[in-house]
């Protein structure tokens, strides 16, 4: 992460130090970086949470987003599924070990996001 540009006698200039691919922010970036991939994580924080609840929890995202979210965050290891014994079936998923180690900056992200203007956290329209 100590990338730097550098000018030699002849005005051209080189990369010393670059990244190599993928650099850690954005390997870190490419595992929570998804849309809602953070708000889930987050609304698992205290618990296991039942699969319609965790998407009553997250408006905005549809069932099938968080279903592949879940999919994906499980694969990574980040989270557990847990199929319960009732009638009718249900499904719960609770954080990891390794997806709790993630909340400390989403906290702090969540905490930068809430002091930015109105206008630099819209869409964009």
């Amino acid at each position: 992460m100590d990338a730097r540009v550098e000018e030699d006698e002849k005005g051209r200039r080189h990369v010393h130090d670059a990244c190599i691919e993928p650099c850690a922010i954005e390997r870190g970036m490419r595992i929570i970086g998804g849309k809602w991939t953070g708000s889930i994580l987050w609304h698992l924080k205290d618990g296991p949470v039942r699969f319609n609840d965790l998407a009553r929890m997250i408006g905005g995202a549809s069932k099938k987003m968080i279903t592949e979210r879940l999919r994906q965050l499980e694969a990574q290891g980040l989270v557990r599924r847990e199929v319960l014994d009732t009638a009718p079936v249900s499904v719960h998923y609770e954080i990891t070990e390794l997806g709790m180690s993630a909340l400390g900056f989403l906290d702090e992200l969540r905490k930068w996001s809430e002091g930015l203007p109105r206008e630099l956290t819209s869409d964009g329209q």
